[in-house]
């Protein structure tokens, strides 16, 4: 190999490896760090030299402390992230790691980030009993609200985001979080929450009718349930139509990417390669 043709091959290679931006990734509820390992090496398998943030902040049962809570430690986190990297980065949560991450980038106003890929994470809320029994096995969905719609409850992540669609009043009189970051009920950041959404380049909602914890699955992509338990898909809610956090203004200029994948349980989203390569490495370059 000649030497011009041997500078232009490292010439290349740097420029490919540095073409990989740095991701920064959230885990789920009861769980941390140690349970993204895979979409991690997955990332650094197929993107080499990309630089991988895979936070341990609130693991284990900490990660049902409240939301406010947890969003505010981690705004930290991604602050001196993005103070490293002011070209920007790419954030990925999973599960509730996914709800965290959004609200972060909404209180965040100068965030980096380029791009975020929410793996399947309850939006727009979750009401589920299957999912409750995973943290609380003696709750059912229907009277979850008697506790998550307390001062009490409201100490709790799942809480905060617990969505009952048969106690739309109390969820609004008590809930400190979900019906805040969605824009439902109107506050001072209003206006902060839906623009530093759109400073995005790009936003990727990934989930399926099979994962069987986020309930309705549909709330991955911000559908919800209406009062009669029938599922109304994000485009057709307010939330989209008023345009209430930029979705809509996401998604008709190109930068909404809606992911639907048959056959994918909740704990399949992270842990199975076959899934992490194709819904999750495609949106990395």
């Amino acid at each position: 190999m000649s030497k011009s043709v041997l500078v232009l091959f490292i010439v290349l290679s740097l420029g490919f490896a540095s073409a990989f931006k740095p991701v920064v990734i959230i885990h789920g509820i009861l769980t941390g760090a140690e349970s993204m390992v895979i979409i991690h090496e997955e990332i650094q398998r197929y993107h080499p030299g990309t630089l991988v943030y895979n936070t341990d902040r609130y693991a284990g049962w900490s990660s049902l402390e409240n939301a406010w809570h947890q969003v505010f430690e981690f705004q930290n986190d991604l602050q001196q992230i993005c103070k490293d990297h002011p070209d920007g980065v790419i954030l990925l949560g999973y599960s509730q790691g996914g709800l965290m991450a959004r609200a972060v980038l909404q209180i965040y106003p100068d965030h980096c980030v380029k791009k975020f890929i929410s793996l399947s994470s309850p939006q727009a809320g979750q009401y589920g009993t299957d999912f409750l029994h995973l943290i609380f096995p003696s709750l059912m969905a229907k009277t979850a609200y008697q506790l998550f719609y307390t001062y009490v409850g409201q100490h709790t992540s799942v809480g905060n985001y617990w969505n009952d669609p048969h106690h739309q009043d109390l969820f609004e009189q008590f809930s400190i979080f979900l019906p805040y970051i969605n824009n439902d009920l109107p506050s001072t950041n209003s206006s902060q929450f839906r623009d530093t959404l759109l400073k995005l380049d790009q936003i990727i909602l990934i989930g399926g009718p099979d994962d069987g914890v986020i309930t309705p699955w549909e709330s991955s992509h911000f559908g919800y349930y209406n009062g009669t338990d029938d599922v109304i898909p994000c485009k057709q809610r307010k939330i989209y139509l008023e345009d209430r956090i930029g979705l809509k203004t996401l998604d008709e200029d190109g930068r909404l990417k809606l992911i639907t994948m048959a056959g994918v349980k909740h704990f399949d989203w992270h842990l199975n390669v076959d899934v992490i390569r194709k819904v999750i490495l495609p949106y990395l370059d």
